[in-house]
């Protein structure tokens, strides 16, 4: 009998691999990474065990927010390559049995596109409401004010922009170079479908990562946010713009195209703490979206109003398990589908983050974090580089000008016009929480080889003999010793235990991706334990983590914590991060296991 909700598909089951383009291997030599370098490496990916990538935005774009300020879906950025390039990857990666998705950018578009230079040419622009324009409000002294104190996800200023030449202001959530579409406008919509979606589904892509997917529908009367923030007039306005009215009306109208061609999507899902809200978007009777990412666990220890307004580290070992637990409950008892990821382009590098980048325990640390994410229930998505065990690059060496990301580069300056730039303490404190979390470390280029030039960022271009520029951002200045040609062949190597992980992950499916998630001894600081139990009970597996530096003793758990009948619990070791064998119930530090469990 089929259980409600874990029908069995491949994208269920699939493990997919993040490429961020810029960054991933530069085959012309011109130090930017371009689609035929991916092209160049899919035999690599394929190693790994992965059933699909996922192409961040290769569309043309003036790159202001890397890519995802789009001024032609229709087109490829020029320095990543051609349309003809992105054909060529498609049909080589379905040759190699890997699907591919791409990123659906369709909140924004760059104030470059065609669509935007028409809306803001006149109020009487045919175009003039496929964007969201908004009079002036103006104070009891005559000041010019926004139409309201929502807060950019850039820097700290208004997102609202002013438009000299109309005298209106319009609406981005994000940079000042994102206008947001109206999506009330059906014209426009249409439009987004024909241009963003079918223009590439035509071609062969087999889904999307649908960005900032509860964003397309605002309130209409555009309603100020909470004040959270006394100290600024912007306010965090994430609850308030997020998950409108008319959002699901608009998703089932998108799928409806996208179920024509069998494609799937995973949606971007900020800022929904509200489990029955998260479960009506991926419901499969809803026929929304196939699945989306939530945030709780790549957000613990970010700061309240600002992410950077933290200390490193700046959570307990409880804050993690919540997290996990948040995500992992939507399967239960529904039909609805959930997401295991601790890395994406948009987070810091998860062993810098929740375990340690010190030499003695870095590669421990990867290791532990592969056990944990590939132990999770849902579609399993791992970020370039996380395969490597890549870390955050190191306060000494590379400083703040290295960091190009537009998220950390409005945050430092903000800082200097908050504190004076001559403010060493605040600036240092800012730098070090940038060091933590900062988008830039996920945008570092890959290092393909550590003893050649740059970390062999351009590895086909200098094996062409070709000479080669420096990257455009700065290499990692530990490339020599955390890149893929010294794990390659090395059996101890964060690599070879992924590809370990990913095979063990798809041989026991049934418990350790469609099964029910318990997490035990919650409260425990030091060990991370949970229980995954196939659906009707038939298997059951045991994951112990030790999150310390520090040797542990954990407890076995009882056979009713267990969901077993009777007294008597027998555990069978079936993978460790440690290949040598450690006493019964003592965890070295960062060491992990998974237990078969019988009664």
């Amino acid at each position: 009998m089929t259980v409600i909700g874990r029908d069995k598909k491949w994208w269920k089951e699939a493990s997919i691999y993040q490429i961020y383009p810029a960054s991933f291997c530069d085959y012309n030599g011109d130090g930017i990474g371009d689609l035929p370098g991916i092209t160049s490496k899919l035999d690599y990916i394929a190693s790994l065990g992965v059933n699909a990538i996922w192409v961040c935005p290769m569309y043309d774009s003036p790159q202001i927010d890397m890519g995802y300020d789009i001024a032609n879906y229709e087109d490829v950025y020029r320095p990543y390559g051609t349309v003809e390039d992105m054909e060529t990857l498609i049909r080589e990666t379905h040759a190699r049995g890997m699907r591919i998705m791409l990123d659906l950018v369709i909140n924004h578009t760059s104030d470059q596109h065609a669509w935007f230079k028409e809306s803001r040419a006149g109020k009487d622009s045919p175009k003039r409401d496929w964007y969201i324009w908004k009079p002036a409000k103006y104070s009891a002294t005559g000041e010019r004010l926004p139409p309201n104190n929502w807060r950019s996800n850039f820097g700290g200023g208004s997102a609202w922009e002013w438009d000299e030449a109309t005298q209106e202001y319009y609406l981005h959530l994000f940079a000042i170079e994102q206008p947001d579409l109206n999506w009330e406008n059906p014209d426009t919509r249409r439009a987004i479908y024909a241009s963003a979606m079918e223009f590439w589904l035509d071609r062969g892509v087999d889904g999307f990562r649908v960005d900032t997917v509860n964003m397309y529908s605002k309130h209409q009367d555009y309603p100020d946010a909470p004040i959270t923030d006394p100290k600024s007039v912007t306010q965090p306005a994430g609850l308030v713009y997020c998950n409108g009215p008319r959002m699901h009306e608009f998703l089932s109208e998108m799928n409806e195209i996208l179920s024509r061609y069998g494609a799937i999507t995973v949606g971007e899902l900020p800022c929904t703490p509200d489990m029955a809200k998260v479960i009506k978007y991926v419901s499969a009777k809803e026929k929304q979206l196939d699945m989306v990412f939530q945030f709780d666990l790549v957000d613990v220890g970010f700061g309240k109003t600002q992410k950077f307004e933290t200390t490193p580290r700046n959570w307990t070992l409880p804050d993690i398990k919540a997290a996990v637990e948040l995500t992992q409950s939507i399967i239960r008892g529904t039909d609805a589908w959930t997401t295991s990821f601790i890395e994406n382009h948009d987070q810091a590098r998860s062993v810098s983050r929740f375990t340690d980048d010190s030499p003695e325990f870095r590669v421990a640390g990867a290791k532990l974090l592969a056990m944990m994410e590939s132990c999770l229930s849902g579609t399993q998505y791992i970020y370039q580089g996380q395969e490597i065990g890549c870390v955050n690059t190191p306060k000494v060496g590379y400083p703040p000008e290295n960091y190009l990301d537009i998220d950390s580069s409005q945050y430092y300056q903000m800082v200097k016009d908050r504190h004076g730039a001559d403010n060493k303490e605040e600036l240092d404190r800012a730098f070090t929480a940038m060091q933590h979390l900062a988008r830039d470390h996920a945008r570092v280029p890959i290092a393909w080889d550590g003893k050649a030039q740059y970390g062999g960022f351009s590895e086909p271009a200098i094996k062409a003999g070709k000479e080669v520029a420096e990257p455009w951002m700065k290499p990692h200045p530990f490339a020599g010793d955390i890149n893929v040609a010294s794990q390659l062949d090395d059996p101890n190597s964060v690599l070879a235990f992924w590809r370990k992980m990913l095979a063990f992950r798809k041989e026991h499916a049934d418990v350790l991706v469609y099964g029910d998630y318990k997490g035990l001894q919650d409260n425990n600081k030091e060990t991370y334990i949970f229980v995954k139990e196939a659906q009707g009970g038939s298997q059951r597996a045991l994951v112990v983590l030790n999150f310390t530096k520090e040797p542990q003793t954990w407890t076995v758990p009882s056979a009713a914590e267990l969901g077993l009948e009777g007294d008597s619990v027998k555990l069978v070791c079936a993978l460790s991060t440690h290949d040598d064998k450690a006493e019964d119930q003592k965890l070295r530090p960062f060491e992990g296991h998974v237990y078969t469990i019988s009664a």
